[in-house]
């Protein structure tokens, strides 16, 4: 039996450029997946994510061309912010927002909003997301050493050890790395 994992995104390491599944992208989940910690892993530096943060809006608003708003630091999340590429700078006419976590230098990628659509897929299908505004985007997040998550992914049902019921009716891997506490 041939087993077929279907690529969803790269990342890169030590300058090598690696296809991520959607197993090993899940198995990174797990793998800083704390209970102890919701909101942000042991050895988090807020200071380093803020810098990474900054170069991640810096080189968005140099390849859309445009200036791109951004929140960072929320309080009471595992995600730590978002960038938000405007409208007039997009091929399709509809705003990209990067959502950041605290955890692992995970990264979302959606058109409009999360959960606006499921995913990017469905975005480019209604129109609403180009492709090489997508490719743009991802490009930007491998070079700054992000792991992009597709939100089809995070939008599973959660299974790990930590508590979640209290905080989400059905708890996600969304609600787990981007979610309020």
């Amino acid at each position: 039996m041939i087993l077929r994992l279907r690529l969803v995104r790269y990342v890169v390491r030590q300058d090598v450029r690696m296809a991520k599944s959607e197993i090993e992208l899940l198995a990174l989940l797990r793998e800083l997946d704390d209970p102890e910690r919701l909101e942000r892993p042991l050895h988090y530096d807020r200071a380093a994510t803020g810098r990474k943060f900054g170069g991640l809006v810096r080189r968005l608003e140099v390849d859309f061309g445009a200036s791109c708003e951004s929140e960072r630091d929320t309080q009471d999340s595992s995600e730590y912010g978002r960038v938000h590429v405007p409208t007039d700078a997009t091929v399709c006419g509809t705003r990209i927002v990067v959502c950041v976590s605290k955890f692992g230098s995970l990264a979302e990628v959606c058109a409009d909003n999360p959960g606006a659509f499921l995913g990017t897929g469905e975005a480019h299908e209604e129109g609403a997301l180009d492709l090489g505004d997508l490719a743009t985007v991802e490009r930007a997040l491998a070079d700054l050493g992000y792991v992009s998550v597709p939100e089809e992914l995070l939008e599973s049902d959660y299974k790990g050890p930590s508590a979640l019921e209290h905080f989400a009716a059905r708890p996600t891997w969304w609600t787990r790395f981007f979610g309020l506490w």
